[in-house]
């Protein structure tokens, strides 16, 4: 079943109403009681902006400032080194947050800064929460964020000027402006935070001139943040259409850039975005998909520009956010991301020279050595095409040139060196488009007879789980698209699932393309009783001509079950072999005819117990954590999905569901269990015997 990863899905998850209403979410449930018991302070706060060279330094003891109507709240430096923890609570409209930086990494429970207020207008200005947070002070799974807009809230925010990196429970939390209120993002800029960094919904929220990534980059374990980068840039939820602007954005191990949850909508033109769109509801124009993932002009990055206020300034008007006037070139900002140049160059020659190459980082057209930017010129990610004649073509570039395929007499200089392109490998001539469905998740597999790369064609992104060895692909996808390009022929295709696939733009049938189960798997038995299980990541069939020694043969989704003495049992299957198990006795196991170490497969015996979390009759999400004093791993029993995104850390699991339900292996004794929602759980010890 495809479902979304194990996140917080739903704002009710963390604005949990108390009996009496009001505002007693997560902030009130989790921290605000806490920091109220501690040493709590009001700041000094006046509506007249401090001096920009000059600023206080405030001690984290746990404090709230309170932010109420009218008032604003600047030019402070927040210290949290000593792994305490404050909060910016803004209570009242017209207020203002300005000239904030919070220094050090943060190792406290909630949000640092929450906002309550019901009407009226609120300015958050030139704010760096840049240094990150780790989850060893809060609970729930997805640990501390860094703004969160309540619920009850209904005020409207602008945020001008922010940089929030490593956060893992939401940069900007504000998908509750869908109940009222709105939020507009001018110039900010987002790194490796987790879930979601601009997360959205009314459609009167904006995103303009804004950037968000993640790559994993500056949070590793020798420096003691958030390790985890598996979040989405823009998380859109139900409502909008939300309004983007000259954004840019691009994903991550998790491979969508940008998700529109349920009806979600938003608009995009100009900017960049590389990786998937999860959701119908984009419409954009002018968006390139190589972004410019450069932090944009005036925020602060660190938190003393931050407090001093040197780095804001307010766009004067036909400026572009980035402090230079739009109709300006930027060749200075382009040097500097792009720092490479290639000329195709045909003067003097007789024909036209068509050319194709691809880099291993970014690429743009450029205007070098005078030349125009052609409109049959083509980007597509890093691999960009054209044509020259009696002028010339330049493109700037990040990284190396990768491959390069010239056709005619041109001459290609890099970095103003007359080069061979005899020297570097063709471009990979064909494109291969697996194009998943919504409604389901679908597996593939084909081989070809040459070579076969990743790419980012037709907007696909590059997933790092899809595996290439020896001309032969596998990957998965759901409502996104996977690319390769591939030299030869395409010789095999499998496709399990409602997912179509194109070649060279062409749809083709995975039945012309060999048998729809390429694979075959034997189990050869050695005269003892022998009981196994086997699981692929595909399907799986006993074999129509190899009829098994008895009728204990169960297959179940991906996973067969049976026993053998003297016979073989073959069996036809797509995808990969993952998991080859004895509960007793010893056989000899071929794949594709050749016997393989079954060692090699999978990394655990049968375990007893099933743990199983349903949520297919609950009212709404749920999310779960539980740790056993055993061995757990994820199953399939009772068809279950199996999903990545849960995470299992030794004996340790944590995970969410909606409308589906999770299932675990384990043995020993379930130790500590926490269950946030409505979902039903079900131990059954011993379940396979039952």
């Amino acid at each position: 079943m495809a479902r979304e990863p194990s996140v917080l899905d739903e704002d009710e998850s963390v604005d949990e109403t108390a009996p009496g209403g009001g505002n007693d979410g997560l902030l009130r449930r989790r921290s605000y009681l806490k920091l109220a018991g501690a040493t709590t302070a009001t700041a000094a706060l006046s509506g007249a902006a401090a001096a920009a060279d000059d600023y206080d330094v405030v001690t984290a003891r746990g404090q709230v400032f309170r932010i109420g109507r009218g008032e604003t709240f600047e030019n402070k430096l927040i210290d949290l080194t000593n792994g305490n923890s404050v909060l910016l609570l803004v209570e009242g409209g017209n207020s203002v947050i300005r000239n904030i930086g919070f220094k050090g990494l943060h190792r406290g429970d909630a949000f640092m800064i929450s906002i309550t207020a019901t009407s009226g207008d609120v300015l958050i200005e030139n704010v760096y929460l840049g240094d990150g947070s780790t989850k060893e002070g809060e609970s729930f799974v997805h640990g501390p964020g860094a703004v969160f807009y309540h619920r009850n809230a209904s005020c409207n925010v602008t945020f001008r000027y922010c940089n929030v990196q490593g956060w893992p429970n939401n940069g900007f939390y504000c998908s509750n402006t869908a109940y009222g209120g709105s939020v507009r993002f001018e110039n900010c800029y987002g790194k490796n935070n987790g879930v979601s960094t601009y997360r959205v919904a009314g459609g009167d929220d904006e995103i303009v001139n804004c950037v968000a990534y993640n790559d994993g980059t500056d949070y590793g374990p020798g420096w003691g943040g958030y390790t985890e980068d598996a979040g989405r840039p823009v998380w859109v939820w139900p409502g909008g259409p939300v309004t983007i602007a000259d954004s840019n954005f691009a994903s991550g191990p998790y491979p969508h850039a940008m998700v529109l949850r349920g009806s979600g909508t938003a608009r995009m033109t100009g900017g960049g975005i590389r990786g998937n769109v999860q959701g119908s509801g984009l419409s954009r124009s002018n968006v390139s998909s190589s972004p410019d993932l450069s932090v944009p002009e005036g925020v602060p990055t660190t938190p003393e520009e931050a407090a001093t206020g040197s780095t804001s300034a307010d766009p004067s008007p036909g400026d572009d956010g980035n402090g230079t006037d739009a109709d300006e070139g930027n060749d200075g900002d382009e040097d500097e991301r792009l720092p490479n140049v290639v000329v195709f160059d045909g003067r003097g020659t007789s024909g036209t020279t068509s050319y194709e190459f691809v880099v291993s980082d970014a690429v743009e057209p450029s205007t070098d050595e005078d030349a125009t930017v052609d409109d049959a010129a083509m980007v597509e990610g890093t691999n960009a095409s054209g044509v020259v004649a009696d002028y010339l073509d330049a493109w700037r570039f990040d990284g190396e040139i990768e491959r390069l395929s010239v056709e005619g007499d041109a001459a290609v200089r890099v970095n103003g060196v007359a080069v061979d392109p005899d020297d570097f490998d063709d471009v990979l001539e064909n494109v291969l488009i697996v194009d998943g469905d919504a409604s389901d998740v679908t597996r593939y597999e084909f081989a070809v007879d040459g070579a076969a790369e990743k790419a980012t064609a037709d907007g696909a992104s590059i997933d790092d789980e899809d595996e290439i060895e020896d001309g032969v692909v596998h990957g998965v996808v759901a409502d996104w698209k996977d690319a390769f390009r591939f030299s030869g022929d395409l010789e095999r295709l499998t496709v399990d699932g409602p997912g179509t696939v194109t070649v060279n733009g062409d749809v083709v049938d995975p039945a012309d393309y060999g048998p729809e189960l390429p694979h075959v798997l034997e189990v050869e038995g050695r005269g003892a009783p022998t009981s196994y299980e086997i699981t692929v990541d595909g399907t799986i069939e006993l074999d129509s001509e190899a009829a098994p020694e008895h009728e204990a043969t169960t297959i179940s989704g991906s996973t067969v079950q049976s026993s053998v003495t003297d016979s073989t049992q073959t069996y036809r299957f797509s995808g990969a072999l993952t998991d080859v198990t004895f509960t007793d006795g010893e056989a000899a196991v071929f794949l594709d005819g050749e016997r393989i170490d079954t060692t090699e497969y999978g990394e655990h015996s049968l375990l007893p117990h099933a743990l199983v979390i349903d949520g297919t009759d609950a009212d709404g999400p749920s999310t779960y954590s539980f740790a056993v004093d055993g061995t757990v791993v994820a199953a399939d029993y009772r068809d279950a999905s199996i999903n990545d995104d849960d995470v299992i850390e030794g004996r340790a699991v944590r995970g969410a569901i909606d409308d589906w339900l999770d299932a675990y292996w384990f043995d020993g004794d379930v130790t500590d269990f926490t269950l946030l929602g409505d979902a039903t759980v079900d131990i059954q010890y011993n379940a396979r015997n039952q």
